[in-house]
């Protein structure tokens, strides 16, 4: 069976050294060795000036929207994860979308301030599939504004724009460490962000709100990350750059075998490629749907992220339509791409996308 990805296992002998360390010092969670030790790590690799860990990335944008006192109304995109909403919706903000520009497939920044109004605080873009916003128009607008930014990262991790880490745009960014990710620490998530400032509300705020001993001065919740998600993601840490150059591998195979034939993602002419996905776009949902029944009757199962477009979803109010988003999430499909997919695999892929469309 081909699953869209396929979580990245590091050697039992390496994550065992570190679950040793776990055993004998006997510190499980709460800020322990060995989350620090990551955090460090991940603040070099990713040349950001300020990380913290937390359990998912889910709750890295619930934290985000209440370290910055996020409220009202938040612009968004209806084409992501549906976490990039719910987040927003059960910490009491309205969400606002703001319809995709259909070649990047990210928000388009043309439409954000058609959509701003009196009670809008904030823009919550997300870099699609790791490619990314047009950093620089909306922090641009933002500004203008004065409106907060808090960019959802899931995908985007590594990702540069103009040689400078992505995640040092906006107010905050979020990334995501879940098992289906590029790193991952089976769950997990981070906030980054250049205001040391917030470094210490952001601390008490994942830790229930605590600050000291005799002072809870926030309504926090537990998002502390474990010291065996850590000890994951140290060890997963070492060989990103082997799992980066497979899946590049597997992703110029695609664009190889499937350019011209299908329409793909346009990437930031300023930005660099994680090798996260690989979208396709079909010209219907028709097309798709044979396209996916034939490679599901191989064993081979692509996604459709991301679908449904989330202005429609039942809990969404005021009701909003947004055509791109709506027209694309019917249409996309990500092919199958992580570290170890065998190149006949890909290969298989490829031709039978290519019959279908022939």
């Amino acid at each position: 069976m081909i699953n869209v990805t396929k979580t990245y296992l590091p050697s039992k002998e390496k994550y065992k050294q570190y679950v040793d360390r776990i055993y004998d010092s006997g510190w499980m969670t709460n800020n322990g060795p060995l989350v620090n030790e990551l955090e460090k790590r991940l603040k070099e690799y990713l040349g950001v000036r300020n990380i913290v860990l937390v359990s998912n990335g889910t709750v890295a944008l619930e934290i985000a929207y209440r370290a910055l006192n996020i409220t009202g109304y938040a612009i968004t995109t209806p084409f992501s994860f549906v976490a990039t909403t719910s987040s927003l919706v059960t910490n009491g903000i309205s969400p606002i979308f703001c319809d995709i520009d259909e070649c990047s497939l990210n928000m388009d920044v043309n439409k954000i301030e058609g959509c701003i109004t009196p009670n809008t605080s904030a823009i919550v873009p997300v870099h699609v599939f790791g490619n990314s916003c047009d950093v620089e128009k909306i922090d641009d607008i933002a500004k203008k504004h004065n409106l907060k930014v808090i960019y959802d990262a899931a995908h985007a991790f590594d990702v540069k724009f103009k040689e400078r880490s992505i995640l040092e745009y906006g107010d905050i960014s979020t990334l995501s460490f879940h098992a289906t990710k590029l790193f991952h620490s089976i769950e997990g998530g981070a906030l980054v962000f250049d205001d040391d400032k917030l470094a210490e509300k952001i601390r008490y705020l994942i830790n229930f709100g605590i600050k000291d001993k005799e002072s809870i001065p926030e309504l926090g919740t537990n998002a502390k990350m474990n010291e065996f998600e850590a000890a994951m993601g140290l060890c997963v840490l070492d060989d990103i750059e082997d799992i980066k150059s497979y899946r590049k591998r597997v992703y110029k195979q695609y664009c190889s075998g499937l350019s011209g034939l299908l329409n793909l993602q346009e990437i930031n002419v300023d930005s660099d490629v994680n090798y996260s996905y690989f979208p396709v776009i079909f010209d219907t949902e028709e097309q798709l749907l044979r396209v996916e029944a034939i490679l599901n009757e191989r064993d081979i199962f692509p996604r459709r992220y991301f679908y449904p477009s989330l202005d429609t979803l039942y809990y969404i109010e005021p009701r909003q339509v947004c055509s791109i988003s709506r027209s694309i999430s019917k249409r996309i499909l990500c092919l199958p791409i992580y570290h170890g997919l065998p190149d006949e695999s890909v290969q298989e892929i490829i031709s039978i996308i290519r019959l279908e469309l022939s």
